[in-house]
């Protein structure tokens, strides 16, 4: 891997763009873009698994209702 390259900025449409040389290439489709001070970071958005997005969910602070026995044998044609 390269420590470091220098790279031209161009305009495309209004945007400013820059094109990330093949040693620089990121995975997937989608990255995080931010600034720190007068850095720009592009980072990788990894995908987020099942159990990822379940565990950032809050738990529920309801009662839930009753249920009767829904299972096959008690469940009429």
């Amino acid at each position: 891997m390269f420590p470091e390259r220098r790279v031209r900025l161009f305009k495309n449409g209004r945007n400013q763009a820059v094109r990330i040389p093949r040693g620089f290439e990121l995975p997937g489709k989608n990255a995080v873009m931010r600034k720190e001070g007068e850095k720009l970071i592009v980072e990788p958005v990894t995908p987020k698994s099942l159990l990822g997005v379940l565990a950032t969910l809050t738990p529920l602070d309801e009662e839930f209702p009753e249920i009767s026995d829904l299972s096959p044998r008690s469940v009429e044609l």
